[in-house]
């Protein structure tokens, strides 16, 4: 019996040889593929938004989620109660009863989330208590799963401009949501098996983090623009209204296109986008169905400046002078007589004085904000050469500035035959029967004071990786030349005389050369007393460093029809900023009401 036992031994090592040389990487890998997997997620973390002196507007920061595997924990009896009484102790969300319920009912599940996004610092705190003489080698089942949580270290600054992200990773609105895929990276990946001899295979594959925008937004800028909007607001505000609809202030360079600041009012908390607290009373929430809630917050987070159109009223009038120096219209040396109103086709479009301003030159119409005369030039100008320059300072087309949600106003401008009818072509030429964005109008702006380039309009100046190294460098697009440099020298002499001696004068800053024109515009309904009221300016004049560009959006007042309420605004922010800038003084003119000092709003 032990020959026929040894013998049977030989044929079935034999028969094993032969089915290891013949079928063996097939049976191997039936083998393989029943054994234990394991497979986890290592998180990228998503790129930094970043303003141009190196302040971080936008990161993420890693958090940690309390995991329980309860099959191990199971396995260790004598360790559940100590581990449940650490865990609980050191994460107060979490409950006895909690994680005892988990135990039993999802007794052999590896993965259960206790807590989500606990910080660094808890998780150190428990792993050094779990590491105590005491406490080593009494809990069991408990592990940490990293995560990132973005992070808005100024809360409501830029808000609108910064935007947020949702689950995911997905970025909803502003910087967040245009460069969503390049702050985005790639999660990791640790993953292994278990071979035959009941070692742990196991490959990493490191996670490739996003990639960090750097921007030309100036904190220091952007936070002096929101305090006086706010400020301003303030001082307008009553029990049942804002201080105004909408505020919104755009600061640019006007040699490059580069944005310095872009505020909206009303703003947000980008740490709780959610919320509508501030602008509605929680009985006036509660009363709204998901859709009126949601309608309320996609307004909140709309960008002013980008997706707003609206009629620009007088701050065109400057794109009409030039519209006529540039093609030939007009010399600026021709006068022109206001009665106070034109009579066009059965219709009476009156100047802003009623009664007239008499004769007026080309500067003094600007200076005035005459209507009449710029009716009147509208008519050597024509309806084809208006509606030519109209196009190529970029009305009616998007700028495509780097941000989501710019509206086209292709569609609410007059055609070339639409403009053939004298009483279209004159609205048109002082700001009114047509639309406009305010990043469309302080881009052609910068245009006319700096020397006839037309910039697009852009945030972000470059990307970096995590290490700082320069991936890309975005630089200064000339879209198109709209204006000669004699043309941009004489539109500015034009405008500084509008801020010493006409419209513009509350926004002049004492000791300081700037231009710039004001902008009422009358809201449809015609009649209704509602307004749109600006200012936008540059300085120096000579060579434009910064442009600014401010537009309240119906004031809460009796009487809206005044651009003060914007200039004040404006001359508020260039007190502080153009010191901040290093603009050049000049010695102030003999007799100039300017001043240098803060100005008390609604006075």
């Amino acid at each position: 019996m032990f020959g026929v036992v040894c013998v049977l031994f030989v044929v079935l090592i034999g028969r094993l040889m032969y089915i290891e040389y013949t079928s063996g990487d097939k049976y191997e890998k039936i083998v393989l593929s029943q054994l234990e997997y394991d497979s986890t997620t290592i998180p990228y973390k998503r790129g930094d938004i970043v303003d141009s002196k190196g302040t971080v507007l936008a990161t993420s920061v890693d958090v940690y989620n309390v995991i329980l595997d309860a099959k191990v924990l199971n396995q260790n009896e004598d360790k559940i109660d100590s581990t449940i009484s650490y865990v609980t102790k050191c994460f107060p969300e979490i409950t006895e009863e909690t994680i005892r319920t988990k135990l039993t009912e999802k007794s052999e599940s590896q993965y259960i989330v206790l807590a989500k996004g606990v910080s660094y610092e808890e998780m150190a705190a428990f792993e050094e208590y779990a590491d105590g003489k005491e406490t080593k080698n009494q809990i069991s089942g408990i592990w940490f799963e990293k995560e990132y949580t973005r992070v808005y270290p100024y809360s409501t600054l830029a808000s609108a401009l910064v935007g947020f992200v949702s689950a995911g990773n997905n970025g909803m609105i502003g910087l967040e949501n245009e460069y969503n895929d390049t702050l985005n990276g790639v999660n990791g990946r640790s993953y292994g098996y278990l071979n035959s001899d009941k070692d742990l295979e196991q490959t990493v594959i490191d996670p490739e983090n996003g990639k960090n925008i750097i921007t030309s937004i100036d904190m220091n800028i952007q936070s002096i623009v929101e305090q006086e909007i706010l400020n301003f607001n303030n001082a307008l505000a009553d029990e049942e209204n804002n201080g105004s609809l909408n505020t919104a202030v755009l600061i640019m360079n006007p040699q490059n296109g580069e944005i310095y600041s872009m505020a909206t009012y009303p703003t947000f908390d980008l740490s709780n986008p959610w919320d509508l607290t501030g602008l509605y009373t929680q009985e006036e929430i509660d009363a709204m169905d998901s859709n009126t809630q949601l309608d309320a917050l996609n307004s909140l987070w709309q960008n002013f400046t980008v997706t707003h159109t609206y009629e620009p009223g007088s701050t065109f009038k400057p794109f009409t002078v030039a519209m006529g120096l540039e093609s030939g219209a007009l010399t600026g040396d021709e006068t022109f007589f206001c009665d106070g109103v034109e009579k066009i086709s059965g219709h009476e479009i009156h100047c802003v004085n009623r009664s007239g301003h008499g004769v007026e030159t080309v500067a003094g119409a600007l200076m005035d904000s005459c209507n009449d005369a710029l009716m009147q030039m509208s008519y050597l100008i024509g309806g084809s050469n208006f509606y030519y320059y109209q196009r190529l300072f970029g009305f009616g087309q998007k700028t495509n500035v780097d941000l989501p949600g710019e509206s086209r106003t292709d569609s609410l401008l007059f055609s070339e035959d639409d403009l053939s009818k004298t009483v279209n072509l004159a609205t048109n030429s002082f700001g009114q029967n047509f639309n406009t964005t305010m990043v469309q109008l302080g881009s052609a702006f910068c245009s006319l004071v700096n020397g006839g380039n037309l910039y697009q309009p852009h945030v972000v100046t470059r990307i970096e990786d995590e290490s700082g190294n320069v991936l890309e460098e975005i630089n200064p697009v000339v879209e198109k030349e709209t204006v000669s440099d004699e043309v941009s020298d004489q539109i500015k002499s034009y405008l500084r005389q509008v801020v010493e001696s006409g419209t513009g004068k509350t926004a002049g800053v004492a000791g300081y050369d700037l231009g710039g024109k004001t902008g009422t515009a009358q809201k449809i309904p015609r009649g209704d007393g509602n307004y749109l009221v600006s200012f936008i300016g540059y300085a120096p004049q000579d060579d434009p460093e910064v442009l600014i560009y401010c537009v309240v959006d119906q004031p809460n007042v009796e009487d809206q029809a005044h651009s003060v309420y914007a200039q004040q605004i404006v001359h508020n922010i260039l007190v502080q900023i153009l010191p901040y800038l290093n603009i050049e003084k000049i010695e102030e003119p003999e007799g100039s009401t300017a001043t240098a000092e803060l100005i008390s709003y609604g006075s």
